[in-house]
């Protein structure tokens, strides 16, 4: 099992899936929090050698990196901003995690795939991104495989929290505003919360940290995300009804819900129509089982509503 005393540095704090991993490797070790406007150590993935130099002081047994550049539509713009942050940033941090014999954590997503078909995406399928943000977190995944023996990478899809903007909060206050809502209704996956992507990373760390192999068990690229499926217009009238059933019910005045296709909203860039994930291979590897997606859907809500 890890040592309760080694070294963690996570990147990306603030974010999301940062603020949850603070409290889920809380038990594994002593965890190094940093983001990019912290002062000490440098948790900015635009200093490249900044980065390495916090890596090569601090060194961490354990690297996880829950930062990137996740503007999507900004990213068609600003394409080499998005590539130092999801692709040169993370390779930097395989090669200084190679070199102390260090596992490295990296959160990818199902933008690496072209978003064709129906069927769930596998680990195997070919990757073939429609968009420069789902080009720059490819590059990111090769980077690491490239030059990080021990690593977990985990792709994951339409990830919400409780904590910061998120689509149930736009819904229920587009809900407040008007009459009739429109939402896109031909993409398809699974909402997933932050909670459970912390969580599932501290269950798989236990494992692949038990004593050191020549070859990692377990190190590799994981789908990761809720059981079931959705599109935007099932989850955005799932958030609305479960929000009726609140203190906070008379407060929604929207009486329509139109399903429209994706070309009804204009974007710099291409979204892939399915969003779906095989999550197999984590469950055998980790022997867990996933939530459906409307389980964390209705925690995050209570909570916040």
């Amino acid at each position: 099992m890890p040592d309760p005393h080694m070294k963690i540095l996570l990147l990306g704090k603030s974010g999301q899936v940062g603020w949850e991993l603070q409290r889920s490797l809380a038990p594994l070790g002593e965890v190094m929090a940093i983001d990019r406007n912290n002062q000490d150590l440098c948790g900015d993935l635009t200093n490249l050698d900044g980065l390495a130099q916090t890596v090569r002081l601090l060194r961490p047994a354990l690297i996880v990196n829950a930062a990137a550049y996740t503007a999507v539509d900004r990213a068609e713009s600003e394409p080499e901003l998005a590539r130092v942050i999801n692709a040169t940033a993370p390779g930097v941090l395989a090669l200084e995690a190679q070199k102390l014999g260090a596992w490295l954590v990296h959160y990818s997503t199902d933008y690496v795939f072209d978003g064709s078909g129906t069927r769930p995406w596998a680990e195997t399928d070919a990757p073939a991104p429609l968009n420069v943000y789902g080009h720059t977190k490819l590059e990111g995944e090769q980077h690491i495989v490239e030059l990080c023996q021990k690593h977990l990478i985990f792709r994951t899809c339409w990830v919400y929290a409780s904590r910061g903007g998120n689509f149930p909060r736009t819904i229920l206050r587009l809900a407040r505003e008007q009459e009739r809502l429109t939402v896109i209704d031909d993409q398809f996956g699974a909402p997933t919360g932050a909670e459970l992507l912390a969580d599932v990373t501290a269950h798989a760390i236990r494992q692949v940290m038990r004593p050191a192999q020549q070859c990692p068990a377990g190190a590799g690229i994981y789908h990761l995300a809720a059981s079931g499926e959705t599109t935007w217009h099932g989850y955005a009238n799932h958030v609305v009804r479960q929000a009726g059933k609140g203190t906070k019910a008379t407060e929604t005045i929207a009486k329509e819900m139109v399903p429209v296709a994706s070309s009804a909203f204009l974007t710099p860039a291409r979204r892939p129509h399915n969003s779906r994930l095989n999550t197999a291979k984590l469950k055998a590897t980790f022997g867990l089982t996933l939530p459906p997606w409307e389980y964390g859907v209705n925690r995050m809500l209570a909570e916040i509503f």
